[in-house]
């Protein structure tokens, strides 16, 4: 697959879990790895930064899909627009979350029972002119505690052990990581794959 590389700079906040000091993450899509030859057979791509309701939000765009993204402390929510004269399918047991140290995982989305989370999920089917909001979340951040304060959890994206009294110097190792989404997209039963990466630009307490 040849890449092909889309940059711009970001701001997504995303707040930590867990009692305060709350360390809050601004995240942002720094890159965008289209299928082969994008240019010539998808039109020409773009990315937008977009203000809604007062959240950061970016938008990737070319001449089959157009999808927003926007990060939030556990998971990532986009909103899928297929442009293509066809239907298009987004086959969940395709995509993929790829962490900081680059440990490929499984997600669920919208809809999937926590306790479902490892089984097959059906591909989800968008006609044309159609729109998918849906979540993308990391199984493995999913998980249960027993007892009276216990239930099904939602860990962080990010799990970086920062001296939330030392934030400025215990965040450095940090800074300028990256997470990817592999999201596989299939157009008249051809798998296109996109990669979309999202870079921690600061770190700060809230």
């Amino acid at each position: 697959m040849k890449k092909f590389f889309i940059t711009v700079i970001a701001a997504v906040s995303m707040t930590s879990c867990g009692f305060g000091p709350y360390l809050t993450y601004n995240v942002g899509l720094s890159n965008v790895e289209a299928p082969a030859d994008a240019k010539k057979q998808y039109g020409e791509t773009k990315i937008v930064k977009l203000d809604v309701d007062g959240k950061t939000n970016y938008k990737y765009e070319d001449d089959y899909i157009d999808i927003s993204w926007f990060v939030g402390n556990s998971q990532f929510a986009f909103e899928l627009k297929n442009k293509s004269n066809y239907s298009i399918k987004l086959p969940w047991d395709d995509v993929a979350y790829i962490s900081t140290s680059g440990q490929v995982g499984r997600v669920m989305h919208s809809g999937v029972k926590y306790i479902d989370r490892n089984n097959s999920q059906p591909a989800s089917v968008i006609p044309k002119g159609a729109t998918l909001s849906d979540i993308i979340m990391p199984t493995d951040n999913v998980y249960y505690i027993s007892g009276q304060y216990g239930g099904w959890k939602e860990g962080d994206l990010f799990n970086f052990p920062i001296d939330k009294k030392n934030v400025e110097q215990s965040k450095l190792p940090y800074i300028g990581k990256t997470v990817k989404v592999l999201f596989p997209i299939i157009i008249e039963d051809i798998k296109n794959e996109y990669v979309f990466e999202f870079k921690i630009n600061d770190i700060t307490v809230k």
